[in-house]
């Protein structure tokens, strides 16, 4: 048969498991204080007897055995607890309080018994308490018993222990009772967490655990999955968001490649382009196309994590230098001023790639946009609050102050932009990457205008330092 689940619980089984240990200590401190205490009695006791042993001696010693005799005579009219027998030689008895002597076959000069003396009660009922005697020869060979009633210590030794058994079995009973209210409390709180769970695998990502606010176990597991389902919660909104938006953002170029797929087709029919020409066009559609899935696909990795995907320490300013390397020629062969400003000692802890690939389409779509005979600058330093930032800084046309946050968007290009091949998704990959790092990106006004063309641009990269 199968216990209910709340004797199957560990608060349940720990609950018995003390309740078994504290029993047995119980029973071994009542059994050493009841052998201590009967120990003690019974030394007690036969420290008395031997006390009125000696004194009776004394008497016989000194005045003969008419003298003991008159002395027993008046201890048992006096009554009390002790027990008296004066026998001769051969043990017929001679005077006492009791007919024979409870210690049979008495050999020697003297012994210590113990035994149960039967006798009759104030009510009439017969009783046999526990006494304790001793038996000494005399000088004249006749035998003296003295013994003493120790059953009301014995009555008060039985009373002790079940003193003690009863506090022993009403705490044993208090905490099984506690045992069974601390699993019952436990089942409920984890059948709430249960029920959380059972909703989240049946596609309620909202459901949540309940904090009761007692900070104990409980309340910081609940914390903890509510956490992780927060966490939950957030990824698959970005997968979705990032599936919606890829499908979202390819459709525009699968519609303008399919056109010109169409002009390409009337134009072979009609005999003025061939088909090699076509296929070119094609060629050149897809290997776009394929560009701008693959950036949308990077910003939508990026946006759905809380950080970097496979982070390394590096000095950022070996970045810096590498991509001024790379960018140099290509502004030259434009007419452009390129320059450098790189503050060296700059760690971070970054995505190496991604980074590079923001920097990257920084300085692309300044050297892009900026008119041959003007200038592009990119620094790297650290600010005074510590953190490390990349700045690019051309002359082109700039963006005007109520387009700054709407270029950050993907597909946004501008009027004066149009011309220049692209997808508008160059600054979203780097605002993507600067979020995934912590960071931000700043637009701001360039150094002004340059030959006609101006005001310029700046934009910042910040990201918090390693």
């Amino acid at each position: 048969m199968t216990l209910p689940s709340i004797f199957r619980r560990p608060p349940f089984r720990v609950t018995l498991l003390f309740v078994a240990l504290f029993a047995a200590a119980a029973s071994a401190v009542l059994g050493w204080v009841y052998l201590t205490s009967a120990s003690e009695a019974r030394a007690r006791a036969e420290a008395d007897v031997r006390a009125e042993v000696e004194v009776l001696t004394a008497i016989y010693r000194e005045r003969g055995v008419e003298a003991l005799n008159a002395a027993l005579v008046d201890r048992t009219a006096r009554g009390g607890p002790n027990l008296y027998l004066l026998m001769a030689s051969d043990g017929a008895t001679i005077t006492g309080n009791i007919s024979t002597s409870p210690i049979d076959d008495f050999t020697g000069d003297e012994r210590v018994e113990s035994f149960r003396l039967t006798s009759t009660d104030e009510d009439g009922r017969v009783v046999r308490p526990q006494s304790l005697g001793v038996q000494v020869r005399l000088a004249g060979g006749q035998m003296l018993f003295v013994g003493q009633d120790i059953g009301d210590i014995e009555r008060y030794l039985d009373r002790l222990t079940q003193a003690l058994w009863t506090a022993m079995l009403v705490v044993v009973l208090l905490g099984i009772g506690g045992g069974l209210l601390i699993s019952r409390n436990l089942e409920r709180s984890m059948a709430r967490l249960n029920r959380v769970v059972a909703a989240v695998e049946g596609g309620a990502l909202t459901a949540r655990a309940q904090v009761r606010g007692a900070g104990d176990e409980i309340d910081e597991l609940g914390q903890g999955l509510n956490h992780m389902l927060d966490r939950l919660q957030a990824s698959m909104a970005s997968i979705r968001h990032a599936g919606d938006a890829i499908a979202h953002d390819l459709r525009s170029p699968l519609t303008r490649m399919r056109a010109k797929l169409e002009v390409a087709l009337i134009d072979v029919e009609s005999g003025r382009l061939d088909g090699a020409d076509a296929l070119q066009t094609a060629l050149a559609e897809a290997d776009h196309l394929l560009k701008t899935f693959n950036t949308v696909l990077a910003i939508a990795r990026l946006q759905a994590v809380s950080e970097p995907p496979d982070p390394e320490t590096f000095d950022a300013a070996d970045l810096a230098s590498d991509m001024a390397e790379l960018y140099e020629p290509a502004a030259e062969d434009k007419g452009l001023e390129f320059s450098a400003e790189i503050e060296p000692g700059l760690p971070l802890r970054a995505n190496r790639p991604f980074l590079a690939q923001a920097l990257a389409n920084l300085i692309d779509n300044a050297i892009k946009y900026t008119p041959p005979g003007g200038a592009v600058m990119l620094r790297a330093r650290h600010r005074s609050s510590g953190e490390v930032e990349f700045s690019v800084t051309d002359t082109g046309p700039g963006v005007p102050d109520e387009d700054r946050a709407r270029v950050l968007e993907r597909f946004v290009r501008l009027d004066n932009s149009r011309s220049e091949a692209g997808a508008g998704l160059g600054l979203s990959l780097v605002t993507a990457v600067a979020a995934a790092h912590g960071g931000r990106v700043q637009l701001d006004e360039g150094p002004g205008s340059c030959d006609g063309s101006g005001p310029g641009l700046r934009v910042a990269l910040v990201l918090p330092p390693a």
